[in-house]
């Protein structure tokens, strides 16, 4: 990985921290999810400054490069976090069905 490569990568880390930072800070993102966030800026930096853990990595998994490496466990970041929120999302909707039946029979017995 080129110098340029490394301050690359070390600016998107630590800019990662800030905005996840922030954003807590204003309340637009919970508690909740920063944690994942605030981990995924630490990872690319601790990679970025053990490099060799990164080149291991890259031989463990059988990738050519350590781009490549990083590569895939972005992409894997991502459909982790897909995962995590598909079942976010049916459990709201499975509360908010729930909810629903609820008012309707609330508001049939007030009739």
């Amino acid at each position: 990985m080129t110098v340029q490569q490394k301050i690359f990568a070390l600016i998107i880390g630590a800019g990662l921290f800030l905005v996840i930072i922030e954003l807590v800070r204003r309340r637009k993102l919970a508690e909740e999810y920063s944690f994942l966030w605030l981990l995924t800026g630490f990872g690319i930096i601790v990679l970025i400054l053990w490099y060799d853990l990164l080149e291991w990595l890259t031989r463990l998994i059988g990738a050519r490069t350590p781009t490549t490496t990083l590569f895939i466990f972005g992409f894997v970041f991502l459909l982790l976090i897909n995962l995590y929120f598909s079942l976010k999302l049916t459990k709201l909707t499975s509360q908010v069905k729930d909810l629903v039946q609820k008012l309707a029979i609330s508001e049939k017995a007030d009739r």
